[in-house]
């Protein structure tokens, strides 16, 4: 289906709610210079379309919890179904198809190290069309989630960002943990589905007070252990082309060269795994051209890789923990 392109006005709202997901719309509108309604109708068009929404995700190293990338690689016809199997599940946050349709990769988040990949692979279903399978621990993450993908856009002027910037204290210790307490699971579960919820329905969730909620949320995010990302079709944006990248680095020029993937506009998330592949990277380009100029020139500039497989991918199953829907594209009019 032919995607409508992004007007103006919708790049910058997109834009501010990059930079803060709960920015109040009028405070946007302000910045923007128009009015409040034109915000909240464009927000809401763009939601309801299913081209953006805002989620509040949890920060899974605040709360001591492990993440695993499982690649499952199926016979073409069992993908799809197995894709599916795993999206369902409540221990997964993000599967996708690559590969041209025979590898599944999913990310599932556990809180013990004797949980989460083990137990995931022996759930699987029991096929013989499942003919692979290796689960990667993510030993640090250097560049996604709370530090996302907010360069695509570059709508705002630097003077317009900085206005909606969210003043947030000086982030604590990676290794500061925060403890979970009795209705942040509610809380979270709520958020991942609309990062905008009001106090009033928070309050509802969690069976809190809304002042309670507002001071809890404040204090996650002050700790980074509570973030605000948008979920935006990057066809939208112009970018067709996702890859994953597994590359192989030697462990002493490790944090060089993810330093270095992660300052490329074309990376939106790289972290360092355990297994052969020590590195992994997802990248958004344009179309498969400018890939293939990317591959070739900004990964070839890298002489300390020393293996790269790359995998387009080809579907988004689930995302941030919800089942991604069928485009709703074409808008209706703004």
């Amino acid at each position: 289906m032919e995607v409508n392109p992004l007007d103006a006005l919708d790049l910058r709202l997109v834009h501010a709610l990059q930079l803060d997901g709960r920015a109040p719309l009028t405070s946007i509108a302000d910045v923007l210079g128009v009015s409040d309604q034109t915000v909240a109708r464009r927000y809401r068009r763009l939601r309801g379309a299913g081209a953006m929404r805002v989620l509040g995700l949890a920060d899974a190293g605040r709360f001591g919890h492990i993440e695993w990338l499982v690649r499952v690689r199926c016979t073409p016809d069992t993908a799809s179904g197995v894709a599916g199997a795993l999206a369902r599940r409540d221990d997964t946050s993000w599967v996708s198809l690559t590969a041209g349709g025979t590898e599944i990769v999913c990310l599932t988040r556990a809180p013990h190290r004797a949980e989460g990949a083990s137990l995931l692979l022996q759930k699987l279903p029991r096929t013989p069309r499942v003919v692979d399978i290796s689960a990667h621990y993510i030993l640090h993450t250097f560049f996604g989630g709370p530090t996302g993908w907010h360069g695509k856009t570059q709508a705002l002027t630097d003077e317009q960002a900085e206005r909606l910037r969210p003043r947030l204290p000086e982030p604590p210790p990676r290794g500061l943990r925060v403890p979970m307490r009795e209705g942040d699971a509610e809380l979270f579960a709520t958020l991942a589905s609309d990062g905008r919820a009001g106090y009033a329905e928070l309050a509802v969730a969690t069976g809190w007070s809304e002042s309670t909620v507002r001071r809890r949320l404040e204090q996650l995010r002050h700790m980074r252990a509570l973030f605000f990302d948008v979920e935006i079709d990057a066809a939208l944006l112009g970018y067709e082309a996702e890859v994953m990248l597994w590359l192989t680095v030697p462990p002493a020029e490790l944090v060089s060269v993810a330093e270095e993937l992660s300052g490329h506009p074309e990376v939106v998330f790289t972290a360092a795994t355990s297994g052969q592949s020590n590195l992994v990277a997802i990248v958004v380009c344009r179309d498969i051209d400018a890939f293939y100029d990317y591959m070739s020139t900004r990964i070839g500039a890298l002489k300390a890789v020393n293996h790269m497989e790359s995998a387009p991918v080809l579907q988004s199953v689930k995302r941030a923990g919800r089942l991604v829907p069928a485009r709703n594209h074409p808008f209706p009019p703004r």
